[in-house]
């Protein structure tokens, strides 16, 4: 597809039906989290020792899985069509949703997770297809701006899901859940339209065995799918303290749940200011400048997070923390985009999500460790130090990304 058809095709429409989608879908991937140990904790008879082991177990089963099983579903969806790959997705999980209201142990509750990592990628399908159908010029701004979708529901998630297992149950909580992803499902039926057109491969052409042979810079790819990795280790160790570091930091006194509910949204409202504005900003000076300020920005604002004293001032840092997530996903996205044959854009995209799951695993493993082991604020000071070495393997490696603008995969 060249960049008129592009230009002339339904891309505005898609990428407002898919934000609302993602926002759906993020929210509720995330809208669960608040209660998931205590929904183990009532499925058995369980010291807290086990809780904790098991809670590991439950959360890691959906990660793990969808890291194997993403670039399975990727390849099928460059040569069979990324709307069919969202139905997919957001079917299979309404279903396994529902029915973790059922479960009645815990090895039901991992087998069932991990069957959600089955028919994981309902969000990188969702970038692809905006990435595939979007003019080039426009990219980084769209991506961008469905980024923006997928934070606000992720981090207002926890806050609906403690409301909702509040009001109702955590069962039923479940099921209202699978209800919001069978909405993504008949919105993504009924209002997504793809232009796609299969690959035509030559039969006789030897298949690669270096699966990386087709990009035009290899090593620019390897290093950006492991920035996703880092990045997501970075953000997701410090999701299961916050809470606690809240309660430390206001000494037990007062309303904590609705201040820790408070501290997690604000990176997502920042983010959806900035994400757009840096995208456009990407589009026109460079996707690399803007990724490069992400992670300077990123690594000045985690450092003193591990140091404040009050919760405003780690309300302040968490905001600002926002503008740093909308520099780098979706500028991470938009150079996989902006260096990727079109007919692989489902291929990459699948293999950043199998990497962003591998961080979801590492990371929410080790940051509880690092906590246990040192304190609240080793946490804030490894991820920024994260961030400082990822800077660092970007600098050095890929030297073409300090350039205004990087060479555009050729369609």
């Amino acid at each position: 597809m060249d960049e008129a058809e592009r230009e002339q095709g339904p891309w505005r429409r898609n990428l407002r039906v898919l934000w609302f989608c993602t926002f759906v879908a993020g929210m509720a991937f995330s809208e669960i989290m608040p209660f998931l140990s205590l929904y183990i904790s009532s499925l058995g008879n369980y010291t807290k020792s086990q809780v904790t082991m098991y809670s590991g177990l439950v959360y890691a089963a959906d990660f793990f899985v969808s890291a194997i099983a993403s670039p399975l579903w990727g390849m099928v969806a460059d040569r069979k069509g990324r709307k069919l790959m969202l139905l997919r997705s957001s079917l299979g999980m309404a279903v396994a949703m529902s029915l973790m209201g059922f479960a009645t142990s815990v090895w039901q509750l991992v087998a069932l997770r991990a069957l959600q990592g089955v028919f994981a990628g309902f969000i990188s399908n969702a970038q692809a297809l905006v990435a595939s159908q979007t003019p080039r010029k426009h990219s980084g701004a769209s991506l961008s701006t469905l980024m923006t979708g997928v934070t606000s529901g992720m981090l207002l998630g926890p806050v609906i899901g403690g409301v909702l297992a509040q009001i109702f149950s955590i069962r039923l909580t479940f099921f209202i859940t699978g209800a919001l992803l069978l909405l993504t499902f008949f919105m993504s039926w009924g209002f997504v339209e793809e232009q796609f057109k299969p690959v035509v491969r030559d039969p006789n052409q030897k298949r690669l065995h270096n699966p990386l042979a087709a990009f035009p810079n290899p090593k620019l790819i390897l290093v950006l799918l492991s920035s996703t990795l880092i990045v997501q280790f970075g953000n997701i160790s410090i999701s299961p303290i916050i809470s606690l570091y809240v309660k430390e930091l206001m000494h037990n006194v007062g309303p904590i749940t609705v201040v820790a509910g408070i501290i997690a949204a604000l990176p997502g409202i920042s983010n959806i200011i900035a994400a757009p504005r840096l995208g456009r900003y990407g589009d026109h000076h460079g996707s690399g400048k803007v990724l490069l300020f992400g992670y300077i920005f990123a690594t000045i604002m985690y450092v003193p997070q591990g140091f404040v004293t009050s919760v405003w001032m780690l309300g302040i840092l968490r905001f600002m923390i926002g503008i740093s997530d909308g520099a780098l996903f979706p500028e991470i996205q938009t150079l996989l985009t902006k260096n990727s044959p079109v007919e692989l854009t489902s291929t990459v995209f699948s293999w950043n999500q199998s990497f962003q799951s591998i961080g979801n695993m590492m990371g929410s493993l080790l940051g509880g460790w690092i906590a246990g082991v040192f304190n609240y604020n080793a946490v804030f000071i490894s991820t920024a130090a994260l961030m400082l070495i990822n800077l660092a393997i970007v600098w050095w490696l890929v030297p073409e990304i300090r350039k205004p603008q990087i060479q555009v995969a050729n369609d």
